[in-house]
C-alpha cells in the first residue's frame, strides 16, 4: 500500500521559506501537528512543553474542550453576518459580562473588533472623538500593535517600526518606571510634566495609553502608586486613561483586568488575546459616555466581534467561573516566581524574577549586571529549550528576558517539566 512520507520540520520550513516573506518572524522552525491544554506536537510526532501559549493567547489551553464545543454548537446556526448588517445576540451577551467585569462604579459600553492593535486603534479615535483633542501620551518599551498608528505609539524600534516610519503625529512618549533600571515613579511622572512643557499642552492631550504590565517591553509591572497618580494626572487635566490589556487581560495576572490590583478605574480598556481561547476577537470597554462619542457608523468591521468568536469567548468566561482560573493564575504564578526565584541563587545570569499573577519573566544579564543585557544568552536558552522540548519565548527592549505565559490549565507537573528543562537549558548553554 502506498503511503505518503510523514512531513518533516526542515522541508517545511524550505517552503515556508519560499513562499512567505522574510519580515514574518519564526521564534522556532517547528511545524505543529496539535495541541492538547499546555502541551504540543509536531509533524514528526515530537511533544513540547508550551510556555508561550500563542503569544499570551491560550490562558485557557490549547482546544479546551467546553471552548471547542461551543464554537461547533455555533458553526451548525450561522458563521458570519457582519453585525453591522444583521446582529447576533452573542454578541450583546458578551458585551454584557465584559461590561460586568470592567473595574468602575459608572455604566460602561464594549466594542468588539478583531486584533489587538485594532481595539487600540478604535481607542483612540473614541478618544479623539469624546474630547475633540488630538495628541496621544504612551511609554518607552511599550508594544501597542503593528499597524501605522499603533507602531507610532509603540516605544521599541527593532524590529517593529525599522524602516516603516513616518508614523503619525502628535503622540509623545515618556518614560515608564522601572526601579531595576533606575527610572522612578516620580521620574516617569516628571517626564509626562516634561511632554506637557516642551511639547504639547496638556490642554490638547486626548489620552495617556499605558500597559499595566507591559508585554513585548519585558513584563515590566507599572507600580500601583504610578497608576494611581496617572489617573490624578488625567482628571486634573481632562485627558482620558486607556489601559492597554492586551497581554495582560482575560485573567493573566490573577484578575480579570490587571489593572483591578491598583483599584484603579481607567476610562477605557484595550483587551484582545487570550478573551477567546484562540478565536480572533479584541475589544474596546469603557465608560458609556466616551464610547457613545462617535456617531453612528463611526465604530465597526467586517469581522468585528464574528459570531464564533463571540462564541468561543462566552465559553472561555464559562471556563473561568467553573475551574477558579483566576485563583488558579495567582497560585501559578507563585510556583513560577519561587522555582525561578531559586535557580537565580545559583545563576548569576538571572539579574531578576518579575511579573504579576502568572505572567512571570526572567531578566538575563552578564554576570548579574542590568547594564549588560544579554540578548545572546538569551536566544541561545530558547533555541536549547526547544531542543529539549520546552517552547519559550523572549522579550524586552534589549531582548534579554524570558517570558513564561504557560496556560492557566496546565497542570503542575507539566509546569514543573517545563522549569526543568529551562533549569538544564541554562546550564547546557552556559558551558557551552
Amino acid at each position: 500500500m502506498h503511503r505518503e512520507p510523514q512531513l518533516k520540520n526542515a522541508a517545511l520550513m524550505a517552503r515556508r521559506q519560499a513562499a512567505i516573506p522574510r519580515g514574518v518572524g519564526q521564534s522556532h522552525e517547528i511545524f505543529i501537528a496539535r495541541g492538547e491544554n499546555a502541551e504540543v506536537w509536531d509533524v514528526e510526532g515530537k511533544r513540547y512543553v508550551d510556555f508561550a501559549g500563542g503569544i499570551a493567547v491560550l490562558n485557557t489551553g490549547h482546544c479546551h474542550p467546553a471552548v471547542v464545543a461551543a464554537v461547533k454548537a455555533q458553526i451548525d446556526l450561522y458563521t458570519h453576518t457582519c453585525f453591522q448588517v444583521l446582529a447576533y445576540e452573542p454578541y450583546v451577551e458578551l458585551a454584557e459580562r465584559i461590561n460586568a467585569k470592567a473595574p468602575g462604579d459608572f455604566a460602561k459600553k464594549t466594542l468588539f473588533l478583531t486584533t489587538g492593535a485594532e481595539a487600540v486603534e478604535n481607542a483612540i479615535k473614541i478618544a479623539r472623538a469624546h474630547t475633540k483633542r488630538s495628541a496621544v501620551i504612551a511609554f518607552t518599551s511599550g508594544y501597542h500593535g503593528r499597524t501605522l498608528l499603533t507602531l507610532g505609539l509603540t516605544g521599541k524600534v527593532a524590529p517593529y517600526k525599522t524602516g516603516f516610519g513616518p508614523f503619525p503625529a502628535e503622540i509623545f512618549h515618556a518614560q515608564f518606571p522601572n526601579a531595576l533600571h533606575g527610572v522612578s515613579v516620580d521620574d516617569s511622572i516628571a517626564s509626562i510634566e516634561s511632554i506637557f512643557k516642551n511639547d504639547v499642552e496638556a490642554s490638547r492631550v486626548a489620552a495617556i495609553i499605558v500597559e499595566p504590565v507591559q508585554g513585548e517591553g519585558g513584563f515590566n509591572v507599572a507600580p500601583f502608586d504610578f497608576l494611581q497618580r496617572l489617573r490624578a494626572l488625567c482628571d486634573q487635566h481632562g485627558i482620558l486613561l486607556i489601559a492597554d490589556e492586551i497581554q495582560t487581560g482575560a485573567g493573566r495576572t490573577g484578575t480579570w483586568f490587571a489593572i483591578e490590583q491598583s483599584g484603579v478605574a481607567p476610562d477605557m480598556i484595550t483587551m484582545a488575546k487570550s478573551m477567546a481561547g484562540g478565536y480572533p476577537i479584541s475589544a474596546v470597554v469603557g465608560r458609556a459616555e466616551v464610547m457613545d462619542a462617535p456617531a453612528a457608523g463611526g465604530l465597526g468591521g467586517t469581522y468585528a466581534g464574528s459570531p464564533l468568536a463571540c462564541a468561543a469567548a462566552l465559553a472561555v468566561l464559562d471556563v473561568f467561573e467553573q475551574e477558579n482560573l483566576l485563583a488558579r493564575s495567582r497560585e501559578l504564578g507563585q510556583r513560577l516566581v519561587s522555582q525561578l526565584q531559586a535557580m537565580a541563587a545559583h545563576n548569576p545570569c538571572m539579574a531578576e524574577v518579575r511579573g504579576l499573577g502568572a505572567m512571570v519573566a526572567v531578566e538575563l544579564c552578564k554576570n548579574g549586571d542590568i547594564h549588560q543585557p544579554d540578548a545572546d544568552l538569551t536566544k541561545r536558552l530558547c533555541l536549547e529549550a526547544g531542543k529539549r522540548g520546552l517552547i519559550l519565548l523572549s522579550c524586552g527592549t534589549y531582548g534579554n528576558v524570558i517570558r513564561i505565559l504557560v496556560p492557566l490549565t496546565a497542570s503542575n507537573a507539566v509546569v514543573d517539566e517545563g522549569l526543568a528543562i529551562i533549569q538544564a537549558s541554562l546550564a547546557a548553554v552556559q558551558t557551552a
